[in-house]
């Protein structure tokens, strides 16, 4: 098996694993606040990915040659792109479902163009602006479905807006970091390591002062929502995050990144399977447009 093809399966493994977690977060979310829910995820996969990065030879040596200002821009990325907007996003996924969410997610990539523009000075061409346009076409007229039980219209344009500033802080702080992993070579799973647990101090800090703290802390007792909890948080945090990495390190990243898109197929399909969730016509042509949207985008067809 060749490089192209080890990059094609970790790169369906990050979406197939990434799909599995969504289910298993919403769930998980139905007993759980968003920041407690969050704060657990975090520890457990900096937990994991710490033992991983002691396995990866010459790491410790890396960091200790980091720059000041690279660990600065990693730390500031976590706090923002994890603490801030995971926070986010899993307060809109308790709100919408996964079947919304999915539309949501499509807003992620218009983002990563949007700041590559802006900080990296990339150019953006008609088919950026044509997949964009189709992509927000899609969140719109999800937005209009009609609420879930228990859940009023105003809670789904609330879930939406949650959703759509969770991606655009997340895009935001990944491509900044960018030039830190490509200009200056910082190894990949260090760097991620480092920004989970930027992420994951203010969380714990925030939970800590907060009159709800035996609340947000009583997630770390065991208790029956960790059998959502726990894979949700390996399968999420962890597992998909390093077949996503080595699905752009062997992969054509176009190629990696339209696998990765078929996330919100798998994330529909199981949703409408474990979780019951209603897959309907407009809800279908949401996530079609959307992905179509991506496709667009990432291939470039009308340039």
């Amino acid at each position: 098996m060749d490089h192209g093809h080890i990059g094609e399966f970790c790169a369906l493994g990050a979406a197939v694993s990434w799909a599995m977690a969504l289910v298993l977060l919403k769930r998980a979310g139905e007993t759980v606040s968003p920041l407690a829910l969050n704060l657990f995820k975090n520890t457990l996969a900096l937990v994991l990915l710490a033992a991983t990065l002691v396995l990866i030879p010459g790491t410790i040596n890396t960091l200790r040659s980091c720059s000041t200002r690279d660990l600065g821009i990693l730390c500031f990325s976590g706090v923002i792109g994890i603490a801030v907007a995971d926070t986010l996003f899993l307060e809109s996924l308790r709100r919408l479902g996964v079947g919304f969410i999915a539309v949501v997610e499509c807003t992620y990539s218009p983002f990563v163009l949007l700041f590559s523009a802006l900080l990296l000075a990339e150019p953006l061409t008609l088919s950026h602006y044509i997949g964009m346009s189709i992509i927000v076409t899609g969140v719109l007229i999800a937005s209009r479905h009609p609420p879930p039980k228990g859940r009023t219209h105003a809670e789904i344009v609330i879930g939406f807006l949650l959703g759509a500033g969770s991606m655009a802080l997340m895009s935001y702080g990944i491509v900044l970091v960018k030039p830190v992993l490509d200009e200056r070579g910082f190894p990949l799973i260090a760097a991620t390591t480092i920004r989970l647990a930027a992420g994951t101090v203010p969380l714990a800090l925030l939970a800590w002062a907060s009159p709800k703290r035996r609340e947000y802390f009583a997630v770390f007792r065991y208790k029956p929502n960790w059998k959502w909890m726990v894979p949700g948080s390996i399968l999420g945090t962890y597992i998909a995050m390093i077949f996503w990495v080595a699905g752009f390190k062997y992969a054509d990243a176009a190629v990696a990144g339209i696998i990765n898109q078929t996330s919100i197929i798998f994330a529909l399909l199981l949703a409408t399977i474990f979780l019951k969730e209603h897959l309907t016509r407009r809800k279908l042509l949401a996530i079609a447009l959307a992905a179509f949207g991506v496709i667009t985008v990432t291939l470039r067809l009308f340039d």
